[in-house]
């Protein structure tokens, strides 16, 4: 089992920064692939960007390609997404998420309980 808490996420104007942190517990984060997915109101949960487990493969959704920078720190057991330019747009909730096995993942087994970003314009 992992345990994945999220915190960083408040409040913040457009063009702002924010840095995001999954931190995990359990068996061993450096076996798992980590992503960050985010969920707005009203839409599905999608794709942001993921690490592979040393952080030398990542992979990011073109909506925040440039923007976004994904990495992980296993000593710590964290992960973390810096996110800069922030549009309105990226108002969501943002979850993370570990997988084993291949990567790119097909798929995640774990999944922390999220984090609010909220963008003003």
């Amino acid at each position: 089992q992992v345990q994945l808490i999220e915190s960083g996420g408040r409040l913040v104007q457009a063009g702002g920064s924010l840095r995001l942190a999954c931190t995990a517990s359990g068996r061993t984060f450096s076996m798992y692939a980590a992503g960050w997915f985010r969920q707005a109101p009203g839409k599905e949960r999608e794709f942001v960007a993921v690490a592979n487990w040393s952080g030398a493969r990542t992979s990011y959704a073109d909506s925040v390609k440039g923007r976004f920078t994904i990495s992980r720190d296993n000593a710590k057991n964290t992960v973390y997404l810096q996110m800069n330019s922030l549009k309105p747009e990226d108002t969501a909730v943002y979850y993370c998420a570990a997988a084993s096995g291949s990567y790119p993942p097909l798929g995640y087994e774990y999944w922390g309980q999220g984090t609010q970003v909220t963008v003003s314009s």
